[in-house]
């Protein structure tokens, strides 16, 4: 929602009778918040009717009053919607300009509205609805990346992959089974936010300035209208708060955190040198100079961009730190931050969801490309490094061998498969038995890939019947 900010040209402020001169225009634009916090509009409209409609059943003012104030914020909020409402740098902030403009529809019941309440109370009010609403957006996201996650583990349940460990290769596994840990790191993030939101829905409103106010306020009733679970039990922890703003930041910074992981073996996996993935065209570019690049920007970015959720969430983690109670004018340096890490978090959410779907097949043509896998550069780079090794290691084990001595012997055997240039697989019987006489022609058949895999067959083990299990939890759980 794009919208228009003017000046006015005349003093205009709510407060402007305690001072004998009018704000420098360079410090009315640099304290001014309507240039952002606009966004907050429709949140303020619903906090505003649901306060106006309280104050009505607590005869702290009429009840036509009431109705004037909910027919004057349903046409302003129609305004904004239509993209036809003024906002006015001289009136700070978004709470003032639909106030001013309520006023000037409806007269003095426009005047009544704030009673029992302050801009501090407002303020957060506005945020936590919004920032709520926010959150269920982000979980929405999470969750249909995760299920184009689970339809790419579904179709390489069983392909064959190198699994790594400081970037070497360590063991096969299945992409499957890779994909899977990227599930469950967005489970992670889905629980998370989900219990950030239960500590944001409290109601702050009714804290007025800082110590509460003298009319007799329903605050539960407030709350029941507005969806909140409760109200903040303290005036001046209700008014300063910001730990939610902070926690949905660090919640998203998590999320940002595996993506940027993701991207940066997207990247990887998506070089000549791997080759192991495609990604479709319409995520990438190509050069100004080299003809033959296709550069994955869109992992790129995401990992980039991990690092501007970051410094939002440094950001936050300092406004508040040196703050005494209660509300500071500098709380208003709380929601670009914010609102950067939601657009942030959200598009990148959208775009990954995109990216990562199967390639659109109708008639046995691909009508949307989609990421593609290269199963046999990845079961080639699988069958490079000695991925085997630990399972020749236990296969002694199970002939009897200590494991440090089976260790000590499959490492001896593999230095020797690395002069012959060879892998473990291709040496005789009668060469492998030089190092562990306990070795029998059945070893062969632990040292392919699908032995190994299929060795693993456990709860959260890489066998593909695993993966398969795994998948099918993962679809029963309501994401």
């Amino acid at each position: 929602m794009t919208q228009k900010i003017s000046a006015l040209n005349k003093k205009e402020s709510s407060w402007s009778g305690r001072f004998n001169e009018p704000v420098a225009e360079l410090v009315k634009k640099y304290t001014a918040s309507v240039g952002f916090d606009y966004r907050l509009a429709t949140h303020d409209i619903q906090g505003s009717i649901a306060h106006a409609q309280m104050l009505g059943a607590q005869k702290i003012i009429s009840l036509d009053d009431v109705k004037s104030i909910e027919l004057g914020l349903a046409e302003i909020l129609q305004e904004i919607e239509a993209g036809q409402f003024e906002w006015l740098l001289d009136l700070e902030d978004v709470h003032l300009n639909i106030e001013k403009r309520l006023t000037d529809k409806i007269g003095d019941a426009g005047k009544r509205l704030h009673t029992g309440r302050s801009r501090n109370d407002q303020v957060t009010t506005d945020v936590r609805l919004w920032l709520r609403a926010t959150t269920d957006y982000v979980v929405s996201g999470l969750c249909n990346l995760q299920a184009s996650l689970l339809d790419l583990a579904e179709a390489h349940f069983d392909t064959v992959m190198p699994g790594f460990t400081h970037l070497q290769v360590a063991q096969p596994v299945t992409f499957g089974h890779h994909l899977m840990a990227y599930v469950e790191m967005l489970k992670r993030d889905v629980e998370r936010f989900q219990d950030c939101k239960k500590r944001m829905n409290k109601l702050p409103l009714g804290a007025a300035a800082l110590a509460g106010t003298s009319y007799p306020i329903d605050r539960e009733l407030v709350a029941k209208k507005l969806g909140f679970d409760g109200v903040c039990e303290n005036s001046l922890d209700a008014v300063s708060d910001r730990d939610f703003a902070i926690e949905f930041t660090f919640a998203a910074s998590l999320v940002m955190t595996h993506l940027s992981r993701l991207s940066e073996e997207l990247i990887l996996w998506s070089s000549p040198r791997f080759a192991f993935i495609d990604i479709a065209d319409r995520f990438c570019t190509g050069s100004s100079i080299m003809p033959q690049k296709k550069n994955p920007d869109v992992p790129e970015l995401v990992r980039g961009k991990t690092g501007r959720v970051y410094g939002h969430l440094t950001a936050l983690l300092t406004l508040m730190k040196g703050q005494p109670l209660a509300y500071n004018k500098d709380n208003q340096e709380d929601k670009e931050p914010l609102f950067d890490t939601a657009d942030t978090l959200l598009v990148t959410l959208e775009i990954y969801a995109d990216m990562l779907r199967l390639p659109v097949v109708e008639n046995g043509l691909v009508v949307k490309a989609g990421f593609t896998v290269n199963k046999e550069a990845m079961r080639q780079a699988a069958s490079e490094g000695f991925a085997t090794a630990t399972d020749l290691a236990d296969y002694l084990v199970k002939k009897g061998m200590p494991f440090r001595d089976a260790h000590e012997a499959v490492a001896l055997a593999v230095r020797h498969a690395v002069d012959k240039k060879v892998d473990l697989s291709d040496l005789p019987l009668a060469t492998l038995q030089q190092f562990a006489s306990e070795i029998t022609q059945d070893v062969y058949a632990v040292l392919t890939l699908e032995g190994s895999l299929n060795s693993r067959n456990h709860i959260g083990g890489t066998a593909p019947a695993q993966v398969k299990a795994a998948i099918a939890r993962a679809r029963a759980t309501k994401m």
